[in-house]
């Protein structure tokens, strides 16, 4: 008798428990090709909380269910395990923390939609990440004359975070992707021991609550990691994303070291997808399906995101590779 076909969400959490879907799942981060592969963008101005204020409760409602709508038929034709469900409402649920009802409307329609056979993602990450042109001066002087200051903020963003998670999770997001980079090609941004004291803990609190709401986790940091994988995997998230190709990161030698503890996501080199030859980006997707799908506890996914410039043909040889080589048995 057939076994019956996993749904893409049972694939995803199937490989972020380390186990071995009959199928490697894929998503990611965002996606903005819409427009590109889809006809239009997935997220317009007139989408924008101020422009939807100006519309009547029932014009409102309208806009709201079209974009889940559309939304919704992007990512079932891409067949995504994991939807970035940033739709109406985003802006303000950054400047508030709350999921204010156009968001959460959003949430509704698209978990209508999909019958549970996706799960929503959102970011969900409240540690430092490398500061910005002249801010890294104002951090590194932060540092050097107020470390407790410093560690008091790492605090405050770790909890504001959690604050913010734990009302995406009431309002049905269950995957949370935690995007401070931390990471240069040539290794972390600071020391792996100041790592250890100013993200480490933090990173920690912030999966333990997630996974306290019912919620998987995906860290996901750009750059060489190697230098303080181990305390990636000590902070105990379901899986590590990006293991960034272009800073040398194997994912066959992630696999090795770590591949027992935590979940791989990505590698495909984003690089070569943009300026690279089809050669080259249908050998990386073939070596990261190769050696991240063997054992299970892998999710198939560009090392970053499918960004606006990125060809889409590249993308879609991707996708292709990916049926091909995406079942277990």
């Amino acid at each position: 008798m057939a076994k019956t076909p996993m749904t893409p969400a049972d694939r995803a959490r199937c490989a972020l428990e380390l186990g071995i879907p009959d199928e490697v799942p894929t998503f990611e981060l965002e996606f903005q090709l819409a427009d590109l592969m889809f006809g239009r963008p997935l997220m317009t101005p007139e989408l924008a909380s101020d422009q939807l204020e100006k519309l009547s409760p029932l014009e409102r409602e309208r806009a709201v269910i079209a974009a889940a709508d559309y939304a919704a038929d992007v990512y079932d034709a891409l067949d995504y395990a994991i939807v970035p469900a940033y739709g109406p409402g985003t802006d303000r649920f950054w400047e508030t923390g709350e999921v204010g009802p156009d968001l959460a409307l959003y949430f509704r329609r698209l978990h209508e939609r999909f019958g549970g056979r996706r799960m929503l993602g959102w970011h969900g990450d409240g540690t430092f990440a490398i500061p910005d042109g002249n801010e890294m001066y104002d951090f590194a002087y932060a540092i050097a004359d107020d470390y407790e200051g410093v560690l008091a903020r790492a605090a405050d963003m770790a909890e504001a975070a959690i604050r913010r998670n734990r009302n995406l999770a009431e309002a049905g997001v269950e995957v949370l992707l935690l995007c401070s980079d931390y990471c240069y090609n040539s290794g972390p941004f600071m020391s792996p021991a100041m790592f250890a004291d100013l993200i480490t803990p933090w990173l920690a609190r912030i999966c333990a609550a997630g996974r306290a709401n019912g919620q998987y986790v995906i860290k996901h940091t750009d750059g060489n990691i190697m230098p303080i994988l181990d305390q990636l995997v000590e902070a105990n998230p379901h899986a590590l994303h990006s293991l960034d190709p272009m800073a040398g990161v194997d994912i066959r030698e992630v696999k090795r070291l770590v591949g027992d503890r935590v979940a791989l996501c990505g590698n495909v080199h984003c690089a070569a997808m943009q300026t690279g030859t089809e050669a080259e980006v249908r050998a990386s997707a073939e070596y990261c399906l190769t050696w991240g799908k063997a054992g299970g506890g892998y999710i198939f996914a560009t090392s970053n995101v499918p960004f606006k410039g990125m060809p889409v043909e590249r993308y879609e040889l991707i996708l292709e590779i990916w049926k091909e080589m995406r079942r277990y048995d």
